[in-house]
């Protein structure tokens, strides 16, 4: 199933954005939990659709890959799968639906790209392009229906979702949980509780901040540190494929993978 949203659609009063669905279905996640697969929580029968996801994956999409040459990166073919294919396969197992941020002029393949995709994908287009990463996050954090999102990049192809499980657990009862793995905040690979973080970056673009770091200091946040990453995850969770070099080794290592898997 595919949606659309754009930046400028807002409800009556400012409120967010909530993608069209034209066939109602019981999400991924709430079936798994009605055949008796995932039991870990209930909810309620006949809820539809994306719009009313408990969770989901923010994918940012939108940057000019300009380290990567002429080419989109988000679709460009990382060891037979377009790349963001693969971040999407990774993480659907932890949440009931996508929403992709990209600009409009992209939408056509990364469309055809993830087409048969284990979840509901969604698309909340840049009505003003080229604006960097925090107002792709405030955009698609507004075409989230569900409290929380897991905002990663469309480059992230090692995503780990056993890890990303950890963060929706570790954010409730807070505004976010944002990996720390050294001196940087992940904020690109992060669990955010969806309005609060986009009213965040709002108002900080709004103040002329362009640091990505700036929203957090108007959220309860607790901080997933190096020791958390190690016992719940992998360093490699947060590797990102920039350039053609990047390619080559992520292919190489998949490859690999694959072969003794």
């Amino acid at each position: 199933m595919t949606c659309v949203v754009t930046s400028s659609e807002r409800n009556e009063g400012g409120s967010e954005a909530r993608p069209f669905c034209s066939t109602p279905t019981l999400t991924p996640r709430a079936a798994r939990r009605e055949t008796g697969g995932d039991t870990r929580r209930r909810k309620t029968v006949g809820r539809v659709a994306a719009t009313m996801s408990e969770r989901t994956a923010v994918v940012l999409a939108g940057g000019r890959s300009t380290r990567f040459g002429d080419e989109d990166k988000a679709v460009a073919d990382l060891a037979g799968t377009p790349m963001i294919r693969r971040v999407v396969d990774r993480v659907s197992p932890t949440v009931d639906g996508v929403v992709v941020n990209c600009r409009s002029t992209q939408r056509g393949a990364i469309e055809s790209a993830l087409a048969g995709a284990a979840v509901p994908v969604s698309f909340a287009e840049d009505e003003y392009p080229d604006e960097g990463p925090m107002a792709g996050m405030a955009t698609g954090l507004r075409a989230v229906a569900g409290e929380y999102a897991f905002v990663v990049a469309c480059d992230m192809p090692f995503v780990d979702p056993g890890f990303v499980e950890y963060l929706f657990e570790r954010a409730a009862g807070h505004e976010a949980a944002v990996p720390r793995p050294e001196q940087w905040f992940e904020t690109t690979h992060a669990v955010y509780r969806a309005r609060a973080m986009a009213d965040a970056c709002e108002a900080a673009l709004e103040a002329g901040e362009k640091r990505i770091v700036a929203p957090l200091f108007d959220l309860d946040f607790v901080v997933v540190d190096a020791g958390e990453v190690r016992e719940h995850g992998a360093v490699h969770t947060f590797e990102n494929c920039n350039t053609r070099e990047d390619f080559e080794d992520a292919t190489r290592r998949l490859a690999e993978a694959d072969e003794s898997s």
